[in-house]
């Protein structure tokens, strides 16, 4: 029996990675620039991970809409999803925000977010994943703990 009706998440998991793109360009326009390579195969990279990002997070997505779940991280799963994505990453959706941050900070010409990963990694797993993960747990049992030995966090 799970003690409470959601995870008790600290942070609502889009802000570090927004609060990483925004400082990251405030940085570097206007204080300390620490450009990449402006040219053509930045961009093109930058716009293939974006796109990487945004599949991922779409392909995510639709495993909880035919679950009938929700991906809100203060909501309360209905479904355990074990299917598309979630095979690789407990976590895709977050992977795919790692990956669009990425591709932002390639298509700003700045390194500055890159260098908040770090940063963005540790407040994801200890204000989110970490709350998720033993939510999960006491909702799911053992169908839960057999899925996390099986399937990795992130990769």
């Amino acid at each position: 029996m799970h003690t409470s009706d959601r995870p008790r998440t600290w942070v609502l998991p889009p802000a570090p990675y927004a609060l990483a793109l925004l400082l990251g360009w405030w940085l570097d326009r206007k204080h300390w620039p620490l450009k990449l390579d402006d040219g053509t195969v930045t961009t093109l990279l930058g716009w293939f991970w974006v796109g990487a990002g945004i599949a991922l997070a779409a392909w995510a997505l639709w495993v909880f809409y035919r679950h009938k779940t929700t991906p809100n991280p203060y909501g309360a799963a209905s479904a355990l999803c074990t299917d598309g994505p979630f095979r690789f990453s407990r976590n895709p959706i977050y992977l795919a925000d790692m990956l669009i941050l990425v591709g932002v900070s390639l298509l700003m010409n700045t390194l500055w977010p890159l260098l908040f990963l770090p940063l963005v990694w540790a407040v994801l797993h200890y204000g989110v994943i970490r709350h998720e993960e033993a939510w999960l747990t006491e909702k799911f049992g053992a169908a839960y703990r057999d899925y996390t030995a099986r399937v990795r966090r992130w990769l």
